[in-house]
Formats: structure tokens, sequence, C-alpha cells
């Protein structure tokens, strides 16, 4: 009974990252106002991803 191993969940936090950045360029490249937008929709995506995990998804663990 000694050598029982706890199973150690995986953190799936980055795909929130993936999703937020590859949405954010996405819509930065639809305004077809200039490439630059697609780099600051990434950063806005990665920006609100982090909200997201770390305002919102936070307090799912505590109950």
């Amino acid at each position: 009974m000694a050598h029982h191993h706890k199973e150690e969940e995986k953190s799936y936090d980055y795909l929130y990252y993936v999703l937020g950045l590859v949405t954010g360029v996405f819509t930065g490249a639809i305004l077809d106002v200039g490439m630059i937008w697609a780099l600051v929709g990434g950063v806005l995506g990665l920006l609100s991803a982090a909200f997201f995990l770390n305002v919102l998804v936070k307090g799912r663990e505590d109950k």
C-alpha cells in the first residue's frame, strides 16, 4: 500500500493561450487595416486568455 502513486492532473492551460493567440491574430487580420493589427490582436488575445485563466477559471478549483 505504501507504493501507491498519486495520479497527477495534466494542465491544459496552454490551450487557452493558443486559442487566444490564434483568435486575436485572425481577428486582427480580418480588420483589413494592416498587418500590424494582427500582432496587436495576438497580444490582446493572449492578455484575454491570461485574464480568463487567472480571474475566472481560478475559482473553479475551490469548489
